[in-house]
């Protein structure tokens, strides 16, 4: 496997990368979180369902596509807890995930456009294809650990809320988009772990970057002799033969 090159599991993890992201996004800004359903036993009436995201809630009737009640100041007067922690764990997930981004485009632009002889001073940095890739898994599978953990909580919240009041609170599909943009990271991340240790060298320092030695590079060795590697000083006395 050519592992210099940019290939298919470097490129499919970018992609999936771009559309977890944009999941967050959606799953960050949609209203429908959490579902509060009121019933009425009156006929004259309609049944009230009210939807609460994290920074807005509106309330409709069934079979209404209006919000009969519109709350854009929301988000600061959020008294329920689960939702007050993903608005600060989404919006920090999504941060992490568009570094991880770049550090990815950067590792694949310097594996695409590097030269063939590898450079020296670039060995040693942490800026480079391999290094790029392995600091974008982690920080992959750090966002994923960030927007999953709220995400999952807010169904066990239903259920403490259930208990708590009425069997009235359902979350909704907010939570779905979130939780699947979530495995989307950690997706990503898997991928660029799997091309690195694919790919890497294990004896070697785990962020040098994947050059193999050119042809033309080879490492400069002095022939000694099996006595030399033992002593700093070898004294070589010159044998005289006689012929008779």
């Amino acid at each position: 496997m050519g592992c210099r090159d940019v290939h298919a599991a470097t490129v499919l993890s970018f992609l999936c990368g771009i559309a977890s992201v944009a999941g967050l996004f959606a799953g960050t800004l949609l209203p429908n979180w959490r579902k509060l359903r009121l019933i009425t036993f009156n006929r004259n009436e309609k049944n009230l369902t009210v939807y609460t995201g994290l920074w807005v809630k509106c309330a409709r009737y069934d079979g209404s596509s209006d919000c009969l009640m519109y709350d854009t100041t929301w988000y600061s007067s959020v008294d329920q807890l689960d939702l007050r922690v993903l608005q600060f764990a989404l919006p920090l997930s999504i941060l992490i995930a568009m570094g991880a981004l770049l550090l990815c485009l950067i590792g694949m632009c310097n594996t695409a456009f590097r030269s063939s002889v590898p450079n020296i001073k670039l060995a040693k940095c942490l800026v480079n294809s391999a290094g790029c890739h392995l600091v974008a898994g982690l920080l992959f599978f750090l966002a994923g650990t960030v927007s999953l953990s709220p995400s999952i909580w807010v169904i066990f919240y239903n259920i403490h809320l259930n208990r708590k009041f009425e069997p009235v609170f359902t979350f909704d599909y907010a939570v779905y988009v979130t939780v699947a943009s979530a495995g989307g990271l950690f997706m990503t991340s898997l991928l660029l772990f799997i091309w690195y240790c694919a790919c890497k060298s294990l004896p070697s320092p785990f962020w040098q970057p994947l050059y193999s030695h050119p042809p033309s590079m080879h490492t400069y060795s002095q022939p000694y002799s099996a006595r030399s590697r033992l002593s700093a000083i070898e004294i070589d006395i010159p044998v005289v033969s006689h012929s008779s």
